[in-house]
């Protein structure tokens, strides 16, 4: 399936780790045609890490993108209502973003902004960041992974010596999930 001209929000959570992998898949997406609406959370949009500086980084994300970031509830909440999106990506998604979305808590952009997409039976992407997969988180990405209309893109432990409960996308398969999912497939293996 060719997604030249799809409308995809681009959620980003607080794995800063991640940030760097996953600009190199958004640039990969708007070379493909993908039109790419970014979403913030509040930790994403506010602080700085040894990974780079928020000014940094909100600039480098509008250059490669050409939209505004959106990073507050108010201005995610219409992306439902306005139908303006094909599909939602959540590219990192933290557990602690995995734990709201799983129990229906929007107090945050990102959670807003999938809610009311999802709201359109349209589908919503998970690329999975955290240090509890195997953990705390298990039950949440358990709980969204039966879900309709949410996929995941595969996944798999980082460093299982050093840190055993923790799993990451393989973000180089973003593109291929996000054109399962718009066929409302599940891409295999989940799990790597």
């Amino acid at each position: 399936m060719d997604l030249r001209g799809l409308n995809l929000g681009l959620c980003m959570c607080g794995s800063f780790c991640t940030f760097s992998e996953v600009i190199k898949e958004i640039e990969i997406l708007k070379k493909k045609g993908i039109n790419i609406y970014p979403i913030l959370s509040y930790n994403s949009d506010s602080i700085n890490t040894r990974f780079g500086a928020v000014e940094d980084f909100r600039e480098k994300l509008t250059d490669i993108t050409g939209n505004n970031i959106i990073s507050t509830i108010k201005e995610a909440e219409p992306l439902g209502p306005q139908k303006l999106l094909d599909i939602m990506l959540v590219a990192p998604c933290t557990g602690n973003t995995l734990a709201k979305l799983n129990n229906g808590i929007t107090d945050t952009p990102v959670t807003m902004a999938c809610k009311s997409h999802l709201r359109n039976n349209r589908p919503l992407v998970i690329a999975v960041s955290t240090n509890d997969a195997l953990g705390t988180s298990l039950t949440n990405i358990g709980g969204l992974i039966i879900r309709k209309n949410i996929y995941f893109v595969p996944f798999g432990q980082d460093n299982p010596e050093k840190k055993p409960l923790s799993m990451i996308a393989d973000f180089s398969k973003i593109y291929d999930t996000l054109e399962k999912a718009m066929s409302k497939e599940q891409i295999q293996p989940i799990i790597f």
